[in-house]
């Protein structure tokens, strides 16, 4: 396995609320896997926000195309959803959809991909329900989530980008993102993804 190799991890997710607690967890992971030798692309809430309902029949526009193409060459994703009402928000469920589009590829889906889940919720409940809703989507998706992922209770620990952090939560989103990395390394190091690890 060539360690030498730069994996590219792509982030999604976040708010509608500039700064937000979401998007700051989003980035704190992203960074962590810069650290670790990955290159990252960031479609954040307002970049999600752009998007239309998914609609498998209408061409998809410039936004939807970038994220799209974006994720086809990605070796892992970073998702990070608040939790609204015991789930994932519409805005990362609708940005989601649009991995449909990659049901055709060698590599369908995010089959063959390590996902990190992150979330962000003012409570333990909805920040675990949407952890493990959030996972369930990544398995549905075929991809293959990351054996930590960071729920956050917001209510407790507020997140700004760029600002002092609880220890505990940082070490639950550089996880993440270290994870995310290393796992799309060896990812890399086959033919398949983790799909080639699989049946080798």
């Amino acid at each position: 396995m060539d360690l030498a190799v730069q994996p590219f991890i792509v982030g999604l997710g976040g708010t509608l609320r500039e700064g937000s607690s979401t998007e700051s967890a989003l980035r704190i992971a992203l960074d962590a896997a810069e650290e670790n030798g990955a290159r990252t692309e960031l479609f954040g809430g307002s970049a999600l926000a752009r998007l239309p309902m998914y609609d498998p029949d209408v061409p998809n526009g410039e936004e939807a195309h970038r994220l799209i193409e974006a994720l086809r060459v990605a070796d892992g994703v970073i998702i990070a959803s608040p939790g609204y009402h015991g789930s994932v928000s519409g805005l990362v469920k609708n940005a989601l959809d649009y991995v449909e589009d990659l049901r055709d590829d060698g590599n369908p889906y995010l089959s063959g991909r390590a996902i990190g889940c992150v979330t962000t919720a003012y409570g333990w409940q909805a920040a675990v329900t949407t952890l493990q809703t959030l996972r369930s989507i990544v398995h549905a998706l075929r991809g293959w989530p990351t054996p930590l992922g960071a729920a956050i209770n917001s209510g407790i620990t507020r997140i700004a980008y760029g600002q002092p952090l609880d220890e505990r939560v940082e070490f639950q989103l550089r996880t993440v993102g270290r994870e995310v990395c290393a796992l799309s390394r060896v990812a890399r190091s086959t033919t398949n993804g983790f799909a080639g690890v699989a049946s080798e």
